[in-house]
């Protein structure tokens, strides 16, 4: 049984610092095809994909609101994705979805669609002073 369970979020100042770990289990992260990552919900708002993590070369996609502040990383050995947001800011409070994807990309372009049954219930992640 696939399940993926978030944790490591909360409640943060402008400019502080969250990981959030995702654990997985039912399949393996060092899978050749493997395509991990982290989707983004704010109230009122679409849902926007954050970071994703490809095992096959370990090439990282960044949405362009976070590139430069978060970090996408994976421990195979703890079957375990984290993300490292720094230097938070208010609009990136939201619930945060850990999924397994099919990613597609187009030249610097990039799409990630969350594989049906392997995303997670999601962390709430509230950045205010």
């Amino acid at each position: 049984q696939v399940q993926l369970v978030e944790s490591g979020g909360g409640s943060v100042q402008p400019g502080g610092s969250l990981r959030l770990s995702c654990e997985v289990s039912g399949f393996t992260l060092d899978n050749i095809d493997i395509v991990m990552g982290w989707f983004r919900q704010a109230s009122g708002k679409e849902r926007e994909a954050a970071a994703f993590i490809r095992h096959r070369d370990g090439r990282t996609f960044y949405a362009d609101s976070v590139k430069g502040r978060f970090t996408i990383s994976k421990d195979n050995a703890k079957n375990t994705v984290y993300l490292q947001m720094n230097s938070l800011k208010p609009e990136d409070t939201a619930v945060y979805y850990c999924a397994s994807v099919q990613l597609s990309t187009f030249g610097s372009s990039w799409h990630a669609e969350a594989i049906p049954g392997h995303e997670g219930r999601g962390t709430q992640v509230t950045v205010s002073s």
